[in-house]
């Protein structure tokens, strides 16, 4: 029950990301992403300023670490360049399913079930139900080629492949008792945004930012890019992956309400049949018994 209500926190501050964002659409994506990371960061330093060794990692411990928080961000932010933003996002969300199907491969006794799949299948449909249902079309502004979408959506599936491999990755090390401390996350998001802020050096125009902008990536950095992250590894290593996994298809339903209420907008018939088919692949998953 811990780990699920750790799940939970983290999934409404992801929720919040795009509401957040909408204030936030005029900054620079590698800019808005090195910015909040390394603010997250911050959360962590009094730990390791009290315990130094907390943030001396293994190589292989860092290299994951760092890796999974900028190429998350990085080929998600690619794939927004070449590809529809709608059909992107859709894609990056099979992070849930892959994480409910690759279990096995990663945890020793855990099994995959029919119950599993069916649950992760309903689930991801209403994910693509709370995403689609808010657009009265299916998203076609891309300028790209044919290759450059198609690699666009190949660059959200690396995303979402990368952050399900992460969220494994973490469970298993804990099981195998090699596990990184929760501080650790600190170090991860100094390095990656750090790297981000090179992307935007390198790749992006300068922009001037308000105080306002300031406050809002504040608030980004200490919720959806940051607290967001000590909370999903603390769940990680208190619950069961595929559960966690299955309740992770709220994030784009929980995004999709929280942008209505922002616009003041009332729900579609969409993303109510999202939310039922969702909460309930959550419940049938829960169930399963190994």
């Amino acid at each position: 029950m811990q780990a699920h209500l750790f799940a939970l926190a983290a999934i409404v501050l992801w929720a919040s990301l795009a509401a957040l964002g909408i204030s936030l659409q005029h900054v620079p994506p590698f800019l808005l992403t090195g910015i909040a990371l390394v603010t997250g960061s911050v959360l962590a330093w009094p730990a390791a300023l009290r315990k130094p060794r907390l943030w001396k990692l293994a190589p292989a411990t860092l290299a994951l670490g760092v890796f999974t928080l900028f190429g998350f961000h990085f080929f998600l932010f690619m794939g927004l360049r070449l590809a529809p933003a709608v059909q992107v996002n859709l894609v990056n969300y099979l992070w849930p399913l892959l994480m409910v199907v690759l279990a096995p491969w990663y945890l020793p006794g855990s099994r995959l079930r029919g119950v599993h799949v069916l649950a992760a299948g309903i689930g991801f449909a209403g994910a693509a139900l709370a995403i689609l249902g808010r657009n009265s079309a299916v998203d076609s502004s891309a300028s790209s080629t044919a290759g450059g979408v198609a690699l666009g959506y190949l660059l959200a599936l690396a995303s979402a492949f990368i952050w399900a491999n992460y969220s494994l990755q973490t469970k298993r090390l804990a099981l195998a008792g090699t596990g990184f401390p929760t501080a650790a996350l600190g170090l991860f998001g100094l390095l990656s945004g750090a790297l981000s802020l090179l992307c935007h050096g390198l790749l992006e125009a300068p922009v001037q930012l308000s105080p306002t902008d300031w406050a809002l990536l504040a608030a980004l950095g200490v919720g959806p890019l940051g607290g967001a992250f000590y909370l999903w590894d603390a769940a990680l290593k208190r619950g069961d992956a595929r559960h966690i996994g299955l309740l992770s298809f709220l994030t784009p339903l929980l995004s999709t309400l929280a942008l209505l209420w922002v616009r003041q907008e009332t729900p579609s018939s969409a993303v109510l049949l999202a939310t039922l088919m969702i909460v309930g692949a959550a419940l049938l998953g829960s169930r399963a018994k190994d």
